[in-house]
């Protein structure tokens, strides 16, 4: 096994480049950064993003920049009531003069996609997008087909329309690694992006980074050195989401969680907190590299108990109760 100062080195050498990657993207998307590294580390990380945010807040523009500054394709998806499975993964076509079926893929096969408002479409809908991104390959007739890596899906919910949704179900909010909350801008990068419009110079960018790259990428993320007392602190976290009484300072929030984060939050943490230190051109994971991240991974996999929901406490609030009490290494 490499040393960790070997490590650090090939880290340094390996990640030098997504400090322009970042830059070249800041030429285009105002602000967001913490939503950029998020992204960064679901594409590193072969994870999924769910984006909760209202309209206007740049998820598309974000999602586009990020596939034309590394050379991927890119197809937007806009979940409605009436989508069936087949617009998403393809279909058989017959032809008359062969009289054979051949296969017609669908949107899904890109690098990068992007599921708008993917609660619009009913489960059977969703069920397709999910297993894509589950198995990274799609079946259309009695054929399966691989999906192009890198395969990145950013899916977006709006918060505020209700009507005519049909809510993910945890299992299958399960299957994406991250779910962000994206934020307005400040009054300062809000000026920037009145400045920028009112002229429209589209900028052009420049492909930066190739998918072979991120595939080396991932192999360097995967050495990434963490300790076993950061391993840990990882499991203490994942189970005081199940078991809070066990802790004496969370004894309080027995009763309040229904459900806790399953086995998959323990996997997606450690690989977001190696995926994290790399961006930060580190060898080695610290304990900032999993607060940074954990509870983008826990938001969604904490349910709640009606007698939470009748005290009006959410999952957010929760899972920051739980990063503050538990000791960090």
């Amino acid at each position: 096994m490499p040393q960790i100062e070997e490590i650090h080195r090939n880290v340094l050498e390996s990640s030098a480049i997504l400090d322009e990657v970042r830059a070249s993207i800041a030429r285009v998307v105002v602000g967001q950064d913490s939503i950029i590294t998020r992204l960064l580390i679901g594409v590193l990380t072969g994870g999924h993003v769910l984006i909760e945010g209202v309209p206007g807040l740049a998820k598309t523009l974000i999602i586009s920049t990020l596939s034309q500054v590394m050379d991927t394709s890119f197809r937007r998806i806009q979940f409605t009531p009436d989508l069936l499975p087949a617009d998403i993964t393809g279909t058989l076509i017959y032809s008359q003069k062969t009289g054979e079926f051949s296969a017609k893929q669908g949107p899904i096969f890109a690098n990068f996609i992007l599921a708008d408002e993917i609660n619009r479409a009913p489960s059977k809908v969703q069920s397709a997008l999910l297993e894509a991104m589950q198995e990274h390959q799609v079946t259309i007739g009695d054929t399966s087909y691989p999906l192009p890596e890198p395969f990145f899906v950013m899916a977006t919910q709006n918060p505020i329309e209700q009507e005519g949704t049909y809510p993910l179900p945890e299992a299958q909010v399960d299957r994406f690694m991250l779910k962000l909350r994206i934020k307005y801008p400040s009054m300062e990068e809000e000026r920037v992006i009145l400045n920028r419009m009112v002229v429209d110079r589209p900028v052009k960018l420049q492909a930066i980074l190739k998918p072979a790259a991120i595939a080396e990428m991932r192999s360097v993320i995967d050495t990434i050195h963490m300790e076993e007392r950061l391993g840990d602190y990882i499991l203490h976290l994942v189970q005081a989401t199940r078991h809070p009484e066990r802790y004496a300072r969370l004894s309080k929030l027995h009763g309040l969680i229904s459900y806790g984060a399953s086995p998959r939050a323990v996997i997606y943490m450690a690989r977001a907190a190696k995926a994290h230190a790399f961006i930060e051109h580190r060898g080695y994971v610290i304990p900032d590299d999993i607060k940074a991240i954990g509870k983008d991974i826990l938001r969604h996999r904490v349910i709640l108990s009606y007698e939470a929901e009748a005290e009006q406490l959410d999952s957010e609030e929760i899972v920051g109760r739980i990063f503050d009490e538990i000791e960090v290494p």
